[in-house]
């Protein structure tokens, strides 16, 4: 603990609060227990609930509108402008408020495994148990190196502080102000502390291209032959799961760059989605989740801190952040080489697409930019019987600042420089739709991957569907012939038909939108419907 204001250095923020700066798990788990912050599992996990708000809110982020930046910015329902006046009136509101606390927690991470390409953050808190957030899901630098730790980016974290929409210029007392001329992040209104990790991802979105680098909403992992693989998806499809795979070292779970060397990590830890976790089926995340130093976010616990996670009263985003190392088997140094193979993954609740499709290099394009998966009542609260379409473009719409076709073109051209093949995944429904159907297979899901990372895949017979021109396998060991095509699975074949078509459609109305940025070649993978 220290009162000195170099912990506060280059922040803004001023006071007589007392500081305690780059405390580790321990001496974070004793405050957050002293200040009643939440309570331990009966595995000795930090649990805490942050009230109305268990997800991040999306409307409320707002990106300051510097003109150094402006012609930059993906403008829209994404990134909507803060004036810069109403932003500086607001931080030092916020300045003054943290100075005015009796107590701040600060920590000093890097994000970005490469040191090429890391950024330094520095972390300013109320709350114990935020601190620790940050502390799992960032790099944790040397202790040697805190001495001249300088950051690049400050995130003013000031959940209790409650912006003013009439004069702060946002929709609700929620405020997440992200200033890149400013290099600050403030963040008021809310304890969901998913807005501390979104914040730098969307820094390091906005960073890297300018240094040819591929920011990536994505897992990664690594083979016994050195060969990395990526993972992207949606919550929901399985990108954790399958990713952590005892077979293989795990890089990272979520963020990664494409440099001209390989693959980096961004983070030093992971944050998993934990409603219905299976020790059985998922027993990494699982044992991650209920040890000491994880930290479990609207997670239901008994009286005596027995978890049940399939418990949703909270929420269905219950969560948990633990540092990378706590799941064995990880890389060291979170880098690795150049990727052999890009998986993009969707969990299709209409039960249209295949399990695995191997996809040309503008038909990686053409998803990537569309970034579909579907969501269904059991996994989201507020929907209807019928599974709904979503579209994330770039598997991360919501940290992008810059153009989505910006990421697509620099994937395209990493895919083609680098020579990865890209396979689409489904590990939503078969033989059917939500509510028809079944939920696919998780072994057959493993063993379609483990062949197309091991090279195996990439040499059987294939056919293309009429509908999106995917090339199928015919016939993959382990895995009934039935389920490779959707088609086959379902017991009515005109009402697959039916379906598949309504889902092209729903495909080119969303890609209307980046028509204009696109090869021909990539428009073309776009329009596959059957007469």
């Amino acid at each position: 603990m220290t009162s000195d204001v170099s912990a506060l250095s280059g922040t803004g923020v001023a006071g007589s609060a007392t500081i305690h700066a780059n405390l580790t798990a321990p001496g974070l788990y004793a405050h957050a227990l002293r200040r009643d912050e939440g309570r331990l599992s009966a595995d000795g996990a930090f649990m805490a609930v942050t009230g109305q708000h268990t997800g991040r809110s999306v409307q409320d982020k707002f990106v300051v509108d510097d003109p150094e930046v402006h012609d930059a910015i993906w403008w829209g329902k994404v990134n909507r402008p803060l004036p810069v006046d109403k932003y500086k009136a607001f931080s030092a509101k916020v300045r003054t408020w943290l100075g005015e606390q009796p107590e701040l927690f600060t920590q000093d991470l890097y994000a970005g495994a490469d040191p090429a390409h890391r950024i330094k953050v520095r972390l300013v808190t109320t709350n114990a148990w935020h601190a620790l957030f940050a502390r799992n899901m960032f790099i944790r630098p040397a202790r040697e190196e805190l001495a001249s730790f300088k950051p690049d980016y400050t995130i003013l974290h000031a959940p209790e502080y409650e912006a003013d929409p009439a004069v702060d210029g946002c929709r609700t007392s929620t405020l997440i102000a992200l200033s890149f001329a400013a290099r600050t992040i403030c963040i008021a209104g809310t304890s969901y502390a998913g807005e501390i990790k979104k914040s730098i991802f969307t820094v390091m979105n906005w960073i890297l291209p300018d240094r040819g680098v591929l920011p990536m909403h994505c897992s990664a992992n690594l083979g016994k032959d050195g060969d990395t693989a990526l993972f992207f998806g949606l919550s929901g499809t399985g990108k954790t799961t399958l990713s952590s795979d005892p077979e293989r070292q795990l890089i990272g779970d979520d963020e990664h760059g494409w440099s001209e060397t390989g693959v980096f990590n961004f983070e030093g830890g992971c944050y998993a989605k934990v409603i219905k976790l299976s020790q059985e089926a998922e027993p990494q995340i699982w044992n991650a989740s209920h040890r000491f130093g994880a930290v479990l976010e609207n997670v239901v616990g008994d009286d005596y801190g027995s978890l049940d996670l399939d418990d949703n009263g909270l929420t269905e985003n219950t969560r948990a952040c633990y540092p990378i190392e706590f799941i064995p088997n990880t890389v060291q140094g979170g880098q690795a080489g150049k990727p052999k193979n890009v998986v993009m993954l969707t969990a299709d609740a209409f039960g249209v697409l295949p399990p695995i499709a191997k996809l040309t290099a503008a038909q990686a394009m053409y998803h990537f930019l569309s970034g579909y998966t579907a969501r269904v009542a059991g996994t989201e609260k507020g929907l209807g019987k019928e599974p709904q379409a979503t579209f994330s473009t770039c598997f991360g719409a919501p940290f992008l600042p810059r153009h989505p076709e910006v990421y697509g073109k620099m994937l395209a051209e990493r895919i083609a420089k680098d020579g990865a093949e890209v396979w689409l995944v489904n590990t939503g429904w078969t033989g059917g739709a939500y509510g028809t159907g079944k939920r696919m297979s998780i072994q057959h899901t493993r063993a379609l991957l483990r062949a197309a990372l091991d090279g195996s895949l990439a040499k059987v017979e294939f056919e293309t569907d009429p509908f999106f021109g995917l090339s199928i396998p015919k016939a993959v060991p382990g895995v009934p012939s039935d389920v490779l095509n959707p088609r086959n699975s379902w017991a009515d074949k005109a009402a697959y038909d039916k379906q598949a078509k309504q889902l092209v459609s729903l495909f080119e109305q969303n890609f209307e939108s980046f028509a204009g940025g696109v090869s021909d070649e990539v428009k073309a993978a776009a329009i596959r419907a059957a007469a």
